[in-house]
């Protein structure tokens, strides 16, 4: 069942509790969407929080949340910068949506895109965001020889192998390394980012595009 039919549970949050209810009244009328109670938000599928701006102290929360419950977050905000884009994301927020355009409809899209596992950002926004990230892997990953995925491109000539089907004799013989060797390159793999197997390594690049 897609996220366009099955219905949808949402705990709302707002510095004030004018903005909570006006935020929860608006996607209280969106089809496929249940508000639920702040205190219920372990059991939601998404969380929306509104601000009229990131503090540290709202970073800091954010991040605590994050920690706790691991849910997606749509945030409305009036303003919002690159830099305090970047630790947002950080915290699990998925979408963000200006506080002077948000209707009903728009935030219903981008809790549905949330739970989906998908993201919804203003193009500003979008395109800085970009440019951080080839800034991040032009000034800090190229010279370390790994890409934003955090695979360098021994790991991933490994990692592709292993993806044909090759064992750690093939992939050996192939790449012109020592069976230890490869054993090694997927040992570190697995244990740097924390996957649970050969299969979990492959199905990770793939997911990041890397293979």
């Amino acid at each position: 069942m897609d996220t366009e039919t099955r219905q949808i549970t949402v705990a709302v949050h707002a510095p004030d509790p004018i903005t909570t209810a006006g935020l929860a009244s608006q996607l209280g009328t969106q089809q496929g969407i249940d508000i639920r109670d702040w205190e219920q938000r372990a059991e939601t599928d998404v969380l929306v929080f509104a601000a009229e701006w990131l503090t540290p102290e709202i970073v800091l929360w954010l991040r605590r949340l994050a920690s706790e419950d691991g849910k997606p977050v749509v945030l409305v905000v009036s303003q919002i910068s690159e830099a305090e884009l970047v630790p947002a994301i950080e915290c699990r927020v998925v979408a963000v949506l200006p506080r002077s355009a948000t209707t009903g409809e728009r935030l219903a899209h981008a809790v549905r895109a949330a739970a989906s596992g998908g993201g919804v950002l203003p193009p500003s926004l979008l395109g800085e965001l970009l440019k951080h990230v080839e800034r991040l892997q032009r000034e800090v990953l190229d010279p370390m020889g790994v890409n934003t995925a955090g695979l360098t491109t021994r790991e991933i000539d490994v990692l592709r192998l292993m993806a044909d089907g090759k064992d750690t004799v093939e992939i050996a013989g192939e790449l012109c390394y020592s069976e230890r060797s490869v054993k090694h390159i997927i040992q570190g793999i697995t244990g740097r980012l924390k996957l649970k197997n050969r299969p979990h390594a492959v199905a990770y690049a793939v997911r990041a595009g890397v293979i």
